[in-house]
């Protein structure tokens, strides 16, 4: 995955929560723009998640993000 990527989700808008899949099988969930940031190199990001615990997460080991679906299936719209 590439920095590039994760700011597509980033910033979406309207912006939606979305997880971040890593290589290792763990999920982290995005909940809100505001807390999420990138490293000036790009290679790190840091999730804050809404306990104030953080997730410092290596781009490289990300498999895969997600953006959660309405409740009815569908993604939902802008």
């Amino acid at each position: 995955m590439t920095i590039d990527r994760v700011r597509e989700f980033y910033d979406m808008t309207p912006f939606r929560p979305f997880t971040i899949h890593l290589a290792d099988g763990r999920s982290i969930r995005v909940h809100h723009r505001e807390f999420i940031m990138a490293t000036p190199s790009g290679r790190t990001v840091i999730v804050c998640q809404p306990d104030d615990t953080l997730n410092v997460v290596d781009v490289e080991l990300v498999t895969d993000i997600e953006v959660r679906t309405a409740k009815n299936g569908r993604r939902p719209t802008s």
